[in-house]
Formats: C-alpha cells, sequence, structure tokens
C-alpha cells in the first residue's frame, strides 16, 4: 500500500496563503476598502436593473433617508468599540419626536423644545451609562430594559397617536437643502467627519479602543474606562435625539414608534462597517459605507419592486451575515 503526503513545500504554500490572508485582515484599511468595493458593484447591479436607479434625485434621496440611521450608527461605532451597547437609541429618537411635539403644543417655542428633548436623549444616555458602568450591569439587558420604558413612555404620551409637527424653520432641519444638498446628508457628514478626527487625533480616541481592546489593563494604567463609556452612552442618547429631530421635521409628524423598525438597520451597519461585537476595533467610515449599503439595497429592491416582506428577510440575512464575518475575522486575527 502506497501512502502519500503532503510535500513541505505545498505546506509552505499553504501556510504562506493563509499568513497573506491574515495580514490582510488584519490592516486598518482592509475592511474599508472591502465594503468600498461591494457598494460599487451593489450600483453597477442596480443601475444595469433598473433605469430609474442612477440619477442625482435618486442618489440623494437614498442619503436622505439614510441621514438618521447614520447618525444614531455613527454614535454606536465608538460606544461598540469601547465595549458598550446601546439598544435603546431607536426608541429615545420616537421620543424626541413625541416630547418636541407636545412641548411646542403646550406654547413653547419650537427650539426650546429641541432643546429640552435632546436633554431627554442625553438623560437616558447617562442613565444607561450609570447602570452598565456603575452599576456592572449587561449593556444589552440595561439598554433592552430602557428600550423598553422609553417606547412605553412614548405610546403613554400620545396614546398611541401620531401628532402633526409643521413648522416652517424646524421642518427644514429635514426637508431643506443647503447648496442643493439636503441638509440631512450635510449634517451626517458633519457627524461622521468630526467623529472621525476624534477617533484619529485625540487622546479620547485612543482611550475609546483602550477601554474596549482591553478595559481591566486599560484600568491597571490608570485610564478611566468607566468615565469614557458613561461619555459615550451619553453621545448615543444624544445621536438618538437628534436623528429623532431631523425624523420628525422631515415627516412633519412625531411618531412614538417612528425609529423603533430601524433599530435592526443600526446595528447591522456598525457590524457590517467592521466593528467588533467584542470591542476595540472599528472605523467609522467602515459604518458610514455600511450605511449607504444597507440604504441602497433598500432603494434599489424597492425600484424592483420587490415585497417589503422580503426587504426585511435581506436585512435580517445581512445581518447575519455581518456578525458571521466579524467572528471569522476575529479568529483569523487571533490564530
Amino acid at each position: 500500500m502506497t501512502v502519500t503526503s503532503a510535500s513541505p513545500s505545498t505546506d509552505r504554500s499553504t501556510t504562506g496563503s493563509r499568513g497573506r490572508i491574515v495580514d490582510l485582515l488584519g490592516k486598518p484599511w482592509s475592511g474599508v476598502a472591502i465594503l468600498l468595493a461591494f457598494y460599487i458593484v451593489l450600483i453597477v447591479a442596480f443601475s444595469v436593473l433598473s433605469p430609474f436607479f442612477l440619477t442625482g434625485r435618486n442618489m440623494l434621496a437614498i442619503g436622505s433617508n439614510v441621514a438618521f440611521i447614520g447618525l444614531m450608527a455613527a454614535a454606536g461605532t465608538p460606544l461598540i468599540i469601547a465595549g458598550g451597547l446601546d439598544l435603546s437609541v431607536a426608541a429615545v429618537a420616537g421620543l424626541t419626536g413625541v416630547t418636541i411635539a407636545i412641548l411646542h403644543g403646550v406654547g413653547l417655542p419650537i427650539w426650546i423644545a429641541v432643546f429640552l428633548a435632546l436633554c431627554v436623549g442625553a438623560g437616558v444616555g447617562l442613565i444607561n451609562g450609570l447602570f452598565a458602568t456603575r452599576l456592572k450591569l449587561n449593556p444589552l439587558i440595561v439598554t433592552l430594559g430602557m428600550m423598553s420604558i422609553v417606547s412605553g413612555t412614548a405610546l403613554i404620551l400620545t396614546g398611541g397617536l401620531t401628532r402633526a409637527l409643521m413648522v416652517p424653520g424646524f421642518n427644514w432641519i429635514g426637508q431643506g437643502r443647503l447648496f442643493t444638498i439636503p441638509v440631512p446628508i450635510i449634517l451626517m457628514a458633519i457627524t461622521y467627519i468630526a467623529l472621525a478626527i476624534v477617533l484619529a487625533r485625540t487622546r479620547f480616541g485612543r482611550f475609546v479602543y483602550a477601554a474596549g481592546g482591553n478595559a481591566e489593563a486599560s484600568r491597571l494604567i490608570g485610564l478611566p474606562v468607566e468615565r469614557v463609556q458613561m461619555i459615550l452612552y451619553a453621545i448615543s442618547g444624544v445621536s438618538g435625539a437628534v436623528a429623532g429631530t431631523m425624523l420628525a421635521a422631515q415627516l412633519g409628524a412625531a411618531a412614538p414608534g417612528a425609529a423603533s423598525t430601524h433599530l435592526l438597520t443600526v446595528i447591522a451597519a456598525i457590524i457590517l462597517g467592521g466593528t467588533s461585537l467584542y470591542g476595540g476595533r472599528g472605523s467609522v467610515w467602515g459604518t458610514l459605507l455600511a450605511v449607504l449599503i444597507l440604504g441602497t439595497l433598500g432603494n434599489g429592491l424597492t425600484l424592483m419592486d420587490v415585497s417589503s416582506f422580503w426587504q426585511d428577510v435581506t436585512r435580517g440575512v445581512v445581518l447575519m451575515l455581518a456578525v458571521s464575518l466579524d467572528q471569522i475575522r476575529t479568529r483569523a486575527l487571533g490564530d
């Protein structure tokens, strides 16, 4: 009987190829580059399938429609990098619109109502941070409970009804344009640029990555892990409030559950963008590309007259694939 074995050269070739793949995955730009390539392929595919897709009006519509999702995902990215998680952000967006409508309805000027609603969002974020960092409770359970509380509060305040919110200056935030560019897109772009600078160029940004990479080691060398996470929870709450304000301005109405159905898209965008659920790794640019990919996917499927039910299935599949890819990448880097 003849026994065959792999030659040393074959083993070295396989090991070398695997090493190159791991090295490529380990590059900080690799995830963003892959997403960018996929986004280009997606645009080309839908351009071929629908003559209405690749137009300036449709591209701007995609950006405007995903702007409020992008704001929530932008703030959620550094939070997850630092080892946190916020599932209440979409519920905060709904409560914010309701708060603005109620306060304006009783006679408060619209911008004072907006300011107070933003304070509510920050307060919800700080409460999440307090329970997650000071009391050491699981952020998944904390923010899931807060999501239920906030959603229920919005429904109680409105009786489950939508409230009109037609104030020209206020509605400009969601419907206006600046130099032909929709205001929501401009606000989203400013948010991502600011967060990218903070994470890449400031000491606070380095603390964010350190807190998520190894929280215990960071504490031992004196880094304020809990304070960093508290700030990020507050920022996440404010982002939900800003997103809710933008959405209410776009719709001209405040609905208690206006953003709740988009929580899955927010989380999917963050994970698809390359942010690890284990913390310590991620990029806001990856998140932005993922938001655009998911928005483009939904827009393209709508133009192709695909049922919204199947679009929900598609988003779920994308989320599962994103988490699976994150696991594969984490294991590859860990070997």
